[in-house]
């Protein structure tokens, strides 16, 4: 008797590889924003004027002037300084709880859908539970009986959105799950590996991307939540969040020290949201 050999089925939904990849301007100033900010959070401490934490202006919530290009906080502190070095909190524990919180999500998700049975049920039904905690109390009993510290804020953020996650990858893979060429593999007696990682993945891998997105967003607003409350960044480092609470005071009065980190909060969700509303669907005709 001759074995043939194995090979990966011929048959795939659309996926990354053969989608257009022609944004439109609106997605264009989406990802432009968003590359803005990620070369803030790597290369901001090197270009702030003044250190994080000097008073700079015996004058606190001084105005914009061509010295201090965003005005200075409660204490007299440089907040343009103080922005840039918060770009790399924001930008760095959001991407971290996000990356952590979808990769666990997908992975369940995956192996939960292709082995179905006892283990599926079981699983989906604790994290429906778990799921149901409101998101902002959750992080708040946490960090309020932990301590806030970064490895806390980020598997914090981790564990709150990682159940959503799992829900999304796991309607996504039942259905792939059920197709023909995943039938075929089955009974070419392929493990649970081999589906996961070439048949599932591929097809899901566009919408997990744009649900990444989604859930950094949400990441970023429950952590300046959080430092708004005084549970996330600690002193003297400060996230935007932080930068908002310190200067809470000088909203009256019109201070540029708690317009511009609210500002940079805002350009960074919506130009996520802008890029992953734009994403590309135009798919090619060419055959896999």
């Amino acid at each position: 008797m001759t074995m043939t050999p194995r090979t990966k089925s011929k048959f795939r939904l659309p996926t990354p590889h053969n989608l257009g990849y022609a944004f439109n301007w609106t997605g264009r100033i989406g990802l432009a924003l968003i590359l803005f900010w990620a070369l803030v959070a790597l290369f901001g401490r090197w270009v702030t004027p003044y250190p994080v934490g000097a008073i700079v202006d015996w004058d606190y919530f001084g105005g914009i002037s061509t010295e201090y290009w965003m005005g200075t906080d409660y204490l007299g502190r440089d907040i343009f300084s103080r922005v840039l070095m918060g770009a790399r909190y924001t930008v760095g524990i959001a991407l971290a709880a996000v990356t952590l919180a979808c990769t666990i999500g997908v992975v369940l998700g995956m192996i939960a859908a292709v082995i179905g049975g006892w283990f599926d049920t079981l699983l989906s039904r604790l994290l429906d539970a778990f799921n149901g905690i409101p998101s902002l109390l959750f992080g708040l009993v946490v960090v309020a009986a932990v301590g806030s510290s970064i490895p806390v804020l980020v598997l914090t953020l981790a564990a709150i959105y990682m159940p959503g996650a799992y829900r999304f990858a796991r309607a996504l893979a039942v259905n792939i799950n059920t197709m023909d060429f995943v039938t075929v593999a089955r009974a070419r007696g392929e493990a649970t590996p081999y589906l996961i990682r070439h048949e599932i993945l591929p097809n899901i891998l566009g919408p997990v991307l744009a649900d990444l997105g989604l859930r950094f967003v949400f990441i970023v607003l429950v952590l300046s939540g959080l430092s708004f409350l005084g549970l996330g960044v600690q002193p003297p480092n400060a996230d935007w969040g932080a930068l908002v609470r310190e200067n809470i005071e000088g909203l009256s009065l019109g201070a540029p020290a708690v317009i511009f980190p609210s500002i940079a909060i805002a350009s960074l969700t919506i130009s996520v949201n802008m890029f992953i509303d734009n994403l590309p669907t135009k798919i090619r005709d060419r055959a896999e």
